[in-house]
């Protein structure tokens, strides 16, 4: 496993898999492990496998293996680190610290036998468990009142987090396990929300979690607009996001029985408790037939508030149960506390990738021109997970036979990116339209964002921050001196031929951009702009444009460093004149095809998805017909 903070959640998932493996397979042994020793297990390795990550800062090995020793079984694991030069934390300290958690004295006290061997080349920290079977009662063969007695001796978090069949033996377990079984499923828990950027799947998960582990069944109510203070948002009622059920054929009815009584904040009391925004799981009426398990169990509701926000309620049911007991309602509030958690972050990336498509339509053209005897393609994707793409893309009509395109990356991300790109956009097409040529375009576009282009950040950025909730932007705004306002441009003018010889005339600049390449007919590529200065770095720059002819079946292609700076490893896409030499072997394809080539050779550069802003104009000049 990478050296990460990924690698104790990857070490939990493969020791939880391996032991259902083996149990699957019938391995010798196998029959006599258990949740407590499966969970005492994940513990043990997951302290180990962080200590490992932490302190020693290296890739990670994980060995397990399952020994049959007679009438008992034994687990081992082997965790390993390549750092053997320095010592275990943990080894000879006396209490746990900040850093190093609790270090290995949880191995010391739940291991039958424990160990450090040092190798040439890498460290590695053994533990043994034992599965002892003798004094364990037999757990196939409970009656079926056994969950009632065990409510009444006390029944704790541990014994109702395994499988029915088997709790009779962890009644033994005392509270250290107890809490070690519910630290465990709490990190699982975590992990899998914590990756949920999608509110209904963000409930889902939730209900999952919950059953069968705690419960028989589940259901999760949200409130769309998560209204400060705890009522519900705009939508008014509750929406029955999702529900679950330990027999999947009793879904539907459940559901069509929770619909027609649904939790409403105001409601409070039902359990002689607040049922408040911030208020505990307090207990709820059992569900009426045909929930599925007929009169007798315990419900619970619990609300789902983060950052002061009432975002749902989290309702849950147990047959055979009077009541839950303090334990359990504590380990459902924490998951609770975790899942409203993971709903309020789901909301606010939602509530910021609706920011971001609203601004990406107004920053973008509506669609593109057609230009008489030329093919335009465009592609335009940016990088996953912006704010809203610094890269942006024009083709317009400015009169007088001529049409104008654009292709800048603004440098900077987020809302000042976009502030620039509002505008630059604006002031290309009222100067093209008004008469001006290519490079007077450029000279008066970059006095205007020396100018200007701080001012228009900082209003942009502070009305974002008014409109925005105390969830959202991930977006760090920063002070008006130090906002970025540079723009790299690529901007030109084309003039089609009249008449049926076809091709055009193109006048362009670049001003700090990746250069525009032009593809022959016959194969060839050449460089028809030569490179100058940023737009915003020297109010008094003077630019210069170049002239050519584009014959007919030439493509003019324009990207910007998204493209040229793709990375894989320490390559990137253009080393080398990787560009030219890949639209070289779009000889003979049509502008779209020549874009959808060269999108899917960036793409196919590396494994990982990119990670910047992807664009790219390529105009061809027809073929007379």
């Amino acid at each position: 496993m990478p050296g990460n903070p990924s690698a104790a959640a990857a070490a939990r998932q493969f020791v939880r898999a391996s032991l259902a493996d083996w149990i699957s397979r019938g391995l010798p042994g196998a029959e006599s492990l258990d949740d407590r020793l499966a969970d005492e297990a994940v513990l043990l390795v997951s302290e180990l496998v962080t200590n490992a990550v932490v302190h020693a800062g290296t890739a990670v090995e994980l060995m397990a293996r399952l020994e049959a020793d007679g009438p008992r079984a034994a687990l081992v694991f082997e965790v390993s680190d390549h750092h053997p030069a320095r010592a275990v934390r943990g080894h000879h300290e006396t209490a746990p610290t900040e850093s190093s958690g609790h270090g290995l004295q949880l191995v010391g006290a739940l291991a039958e036998s424990w160990g450090v061997t040092y190798r040439r080349d890498m460290k590695s920290v053994w533990l043994r468990l034992i599965a002892d079977e003798a004094d364990r009662p037999d757990t196939w063969n409970l009656p079926s009142s056994y969950d009632e007695q065990a409510l009444q001796r006390g029944l704790r978090a541990a014994e109702l987090l395994a499988p029915s069949p088997q709790r009779a033996a962890l009644r033994r377990a005392d509270a250290d396990w107890i809490n070690h079984g519910a630290l465990s499923f709490l990190a699982e828990a975590s992990d899998l929300l914590a990756g949920q950027l999608d509110v209904d799947q963000a409930a889902s998960v939730t209900a999952q979690l919950l059953v069968p582990r705690l419960a028989d069944w589940c259901a999760v109510w949200l409130y769309d607009g998560g209204a400060p203070g705890g009522g519900p948002g705009e939508g008014g009622q509750p929406r029955l996001a999702r529900v679950w059920h330990s027999n999947e054929a009793r879904i539907e009815a459940l559901r069509m029985v929770l619909e027609k009584d649904p939790p409403v904040p105001d409601r409070a009391g039902r359990g002689g408790q607040p049922a408040g925004p911030a208020g505990p799981a307090v207990p709820w009426p059992w569900p009426q037939e045909p929930c599925g398990y007929g009169p007798g169990g315990a419900a619970l509701a619990c609300p789902l508030v983060a950052g002061g926000r009432r975002h749902g309620t989290l309702l849950l049911g147990r047959a055979g149960l009077m009541r839950f007991p303090d334990e359990v309602r504590g380990l459902i509030e924490d998951l609770a506390r975790r899942a409203a958690q993971a709903i309020a972050t789901a909301r606010a990336y939602a509530r910021q990738e609706r920011i971001s498509q609203v601004l990406q339509r107004r920053l973008l053209p509506a669609g593109r021109v057609t230009v008489p005897g030329i093919e335009s393609s465009v592609v335009y994707e940016p990088r996953e997970g912006a704010w809203a793409g610094g890269d942006f893309w024009d083709l317009f009509e400015a009169g007088g036979g001529r049409w104008c395109f654009a292709l800048g990356d603004v440098c900077g991300s987020g809302p000042e990116a976009a502030a620039v790109t509002g505008l630059a956009r604006p002031v290309l097409r009222l100067l093209a339209r008004d008469g001006f040529g290519v490079a007077e375009v450029l000279d008066r576009l970059n006095k205007t964002m020396a100018r200007e282009a701080a001012d228009s950040v900082a209003a942009v950025a502070a009305a974002v921050v008014a409109a925005g909730s105390v969830l959202e932007p991930a977006v760090e705004f920063r002070d008006e001196g130090e906002q970025a306002r540079f723009l790299s441009l690529l901007y030109g003018e084309i003039v089609p031929y009249p008449g049926p010889g076809g091709g055009a005339r193109c006048t362009l600049a670049s001003a700090g951009h990746p250069l525009p390449l032009v593809l022959g007919a016959d194969g060839k590529v050449r460089v028809v702009a030569a490179p100058q200065v940023l737009l915003g770095v020297m109010e008094n720059a003077a630019y210069e444009s170049e002239s050519f002819d584009l014959l007919p079946g030439e493509s003019l292609l324009c990207v910007t460093d998204g493209v040229t700076e793709r990375r894989s490893g320490r390559r990137l896409f253009d080393d080398e004149d990787g560009l030219a030499a890949t639209l070289a072997a779009c000889t003979g394809l049509n502008a779209s095809g020549i874009a959808a080539y060269l999108r899917r050779a960036v793409h196919d550069f590396d494994s990982a998805p990119p990670d910047d802003d992807l664009a790219m104009l390529v105009l061809q000049a027809a073929w007379p017909q």
